[in-house]
């Protein structure tokens, strides 16, 4: 950045951190700071406040660094779905749930498991949420950096991920630590403002530097990932060339047999996360839980459901463009990841015809190597290694110790990403792999053991975003501007999720088991450090997370993980609330088999697509829990009795305005279906 890029960068984030700092700070004669002040912002969030720092709690690795990443493969415009039913979504939330929530006085999700059931399933709950938000929170830090180190290496550095890990780590930790839930939305609202205006900035360079293309990618066939190479006709604008290279990726149904998003997903199982997000996971509902009346709580969710509309076109729109412009950054992105796998390949399969590995590599001949058979180049060290930089797609770089590290299990197979790239990139290795595997599974069959897959990447799509960054003119302050933004809107989402886990952890475990009777400065104080530590472990994961075993999406392993909980907790709520008579011990009951049987049908079962997952599973615990209710109703059914003072009357004009909502959302998913611009 030059000097103009790095003074808008810094007064924007010492911006954030002032604001929010000096909103929530304590007025003369006030004392301390309360339980309430400190993780619901005194409960005086009015509908703006709301509206905004759902948004910018939410856009973070979900969309600019995943959702964008998503949007670049064959998914495209059906990754969309996650935003536009999260706006019918939360209409259902503001008028569904938030009554409930409100009138029981709750500062926490787990803590209304106690008021509806029991304490017990308070403890599952508040345990499993912990945990999860720690895998959480390193995958939001792991977006921000990743974004950093991919738009580093275009500019000829490389910025090793812990460096930016901090960075993000630290800022948010220092404004959540003094001001609580307080600095937080005041800071979201700075954030949300300029995440939204800096994606739309991305988007107009997008399509501006589209237009400027000679040739570009595009998605041949959605099923197969085939890619092709296409001329632009330069008489064409960027929409109609944009359209002709991606009408097939306009659709927001992918075939049912799609491992990331297929439509039958649509039907139930997307609905499944989509609630559970909105309406009962910690870090989203503490904004609304903080809200000063029912009336502002409920025009604020609505306003966050109109923003929710909005988002797609400055976040999908971009990632598909990304791959349009960019798939062979992307392809040469994922040289790193298919390094140790290729290596490994080599080594299970010493008679590959398509993999060669010098140890004693010439580096000027690296670019002369021609596919399709792909060359290991061994340096003995990391320095050597980059001395040796080449754009050869099919040259694969590593250290000697890297290469000596990369052993093949006793029975190890090779699994392609999602889109099948393997079989445009490399045929002719595909091939080879496919009839391994088939040989490694009918011996690993035969011997009564496992096989242990191994990723095979020919993309990198979460690099999107981080390409499109390097199309904005630097010194200018415009580069300053959407870097700040882009990380703030990251620190925004680390920060809420580092105030939620601090609440469930202070709240549900720490007072409720530990210290029941300590001052409110005592749990105030355990909250804050109780950020710091899980801002330390944000850290320390990382890093971790972008091993491609793990996925090749962060979007996926956001998305997957929460499946472990959100089916039984929405089940668990919808029952609670519906069946006035379902057993207080059901709650535990319901929370356990999600757990149980989620586990289960990822180990027994790990073809069914994890939405598909979290719908059977859903299914399972609303089963389990009616039979409860039939064999062991309450004598008498559950009266939820107002437990706060706030105003409980709702907003008639959110209710009007929550409809509209709805059904422009229907008719967006009938404009890009196959009947309409997808046809």
């Amino acid at each position: 950045m030059g000097f103009l890029d790095i003074a808008v960068f810094a007064l924007f984030i010492a911006a954030v951190v002032f604001v929010g700092l000096w909103k929530s700070r304590t007025k003369a004669g006030d004392g301390e700071k309360s339980s309430q002040d400190y993780f619901l912002a005194g409960r005086g969030l009015t509908w703006w406040l709301v509206g905004f720092s759902l948004i910018a709690a939410n856009i973070s690795t979900e969309q600019f660094v995943g959702m964008s990443g998503n949007a670049a493969s064959h998914v495209g415009l059906a990754i969309a779905s996650y935003e536009w039913m999260a706006a019918v979504t939360l209409v259902v939330v503001a008028f569904g749930f938030l009554p409930y929530f409100l009138r029981a006085g709750i500062y926490t999700m787990p803590e209304f498991l106690e008021y509806r059931y029991n304490s017990a399933a308070r403890l599952i709950m508040a345990a499993a949420t912990v945990l999860i938000y720690l895998l959480l929170l390193g995958a939001v830090t792991y977006s921000g950096a990743l974004t950093v180190k991919t738009l580093g290496l275009g500019y000829g550095y490389d910025i090793p991920l812990w460096q930016p890990s901090l960075f993000i780590a630290l800022i948010a930790m220092i404004y959540v630590v003094a001001g609580g839930l307080k600095a937080s939305v005041w800071a979201d609202l700075l954030q949300g403002t300029a995440l939204i205006v800096g994606g739309a900035i991305i988007m107009w360079l997008a399509f501006n530097r589209l237009g400027e293309a000679e040739s570009a990618a595009t998605v041949v066939n959605v099923a197969t990932g085939e890619v092709a190479i296409q001329q632009l006709d330069p008489d064409q604008g960027p929409l109609e060339r944009f359209m002709e290279l991606n009408a097939n990726r306009m659709n927001m149904f992918l075939p049912a047999t799609d491992n990331v998003l297929p439509w039958t997903a649509l039907l139930l199982g997307m609905w499944i996360p989509n609630f559970y997000y909105w309406g009962l996971n910690q870090y989203i509902t503490q904004r609304t839980l903080g809200s000063s009346s029912l009336a502002e709580g409920q025009k604020g969710i609505v306003f966050a459901a109109y923003l929710k509309l909005v988002i797609p076109f400055v976040v999908v729109i971009p990632g598909i463009i990304a791959f349009n412009l960019f798939h062979e950054e992307m392809r040469l992105g994922s040289r790193g990841d298919a390094a140790a796998a290729i290596a490994k390949y080599e080594k299970a399969n010493p008679e590959t015809q398509y993999v060669t590995v010098d140890q004693t590599p010439d580096a000027a001949m690296l670019d002369a190597h021609e596919g399709p058979t792909f060359l290991v180049a061994v340096f003995p060290d990391k320095a050597a290694r980059e001395a040796a930089k080449t754009d050869n797609p099919h040259v694969l770089r590593m250290t000697q110790e890297d290469y000596d590290g990369a052993e093949p299990a006793e029975f190890q197979t090779f699994s392609d990403t999602e889109d099948h790239a393997w079989k445009f990139i490399n045929p002719e290795l595909a091939v080879e792999v496919e009839a391994y595997n088939k040989r490694v599974a009918d011996a690993a069959s035969a011997a009564g053991k496992p096989t242990a897959s191994q990723a095979l990447v020919a993309y990198k799509y979460d690099t999107a975003l981080g390409l499109l960054l390097g199309m904005i003119p630097t010194n200018t302050g415009l580069f300053g501007f959407v870097m700040a933004a882009l990380l703030g809107a990251v620190i925004s989402s680390l920060a809420a999720m580092l105030n939620a886990a601090s609440s469930i952890f202070t709240l549900d475990l720490f007072q409720k088991y530990l210290a029941p009777t300590a001052p409110q400065s005592t749990i105030v104080l355990t909250g804050r450090i109780a950020v710091v530590v899980f801002a330390i472990i944000a850290c320390a994961l990382s890093p971790a997370l972008g091993d491609p075993n793990i996925s090749n999406s962060i979007f996926t392993i956001i998305q997957e993980s929460q499946g472990l909980i959100s089916p039984g907790i929405l089940a668990v709520f919808v029952v609670g609330l519906l069946a006035r008579r379902c057993p207080r011990w059901a709650g535990t009951i319901g929370l356990l088999t999600s757990i149980v049987c989620y586990s289960g049908l990822k180990v027994m079962a790990p073809e069914i697509q994890f939405l598909n997952r979290m719908a059977i599973v859903f299914g399972i615990c609303v089963a389990v829990m009616a039979a409860a209710t039939v064999m062991a109703p309450l004598k008498e059914p559950i009266t939820f009795e107002a437990k706060t003072d706030l105003d409980l009357k709702g907003s008639k004009g959110a209710w009007v305005a929550g409809l509209i909502g709805i059904g422009l959302t229907l008719v967006l998913y009938a404009v890009f279906s196959p009947l309409g611009i997808a046809k």
